[in-house]
């Protein structure tokens, strides 16, 4: 099983930047997937999750309106385009896999750097 993390960086304030979560090793398509962010110091923390299908998405209430998660079955890829974003959004970004029946499955994580 490998979750991959791709896309982060240095951004400037306001800018934008898409992660990517590439998906081997099991069905990915039965699996909803969350991103997480820790930050500096702090603990991990829920940013967004999108359902098995799609269909469904929830959003922490400090990126909603600015990010937007979702996934392509076909690629086995779950994708966060980030707009807007702001220095507190800096932190290592991970990606997460759960099944209500099976282990959870988590990536190594992408960091982003936002700063002028």
């Amino acid at each position: 099983v490998q979750l991959v993390e791709s896309g982060g960086g240095l951004v400037q304030p306001g800018g934008s930047l898409r992660l990517s979560c590439a998906a081997s090793g099991f069905t990915f398509s039965s699996y909803a997937m969350s991103w997480y962010r820790q930050g500096p110091g702090k603990e991990r923390d829920l940013v967004a999750t999108i359902s098995s299908a799609g269909r469904s998405t929830n959003y922490a209430d400090s990126v909603k309106g600015r990010f937007t998660i979702s996934r392509d079955n076909a690629k086995n890829t779950v994708y966060l385009q980030m707009n807007s974003l702001k220095p507190e959004d800096t932190a290592v970004y991970y990606c997460k896999a759960s099944h209500a029946l099976k282990s959870d499955y988590w990536g190594q994580g992408t960091q982003v750097t936002v700063s002028s």
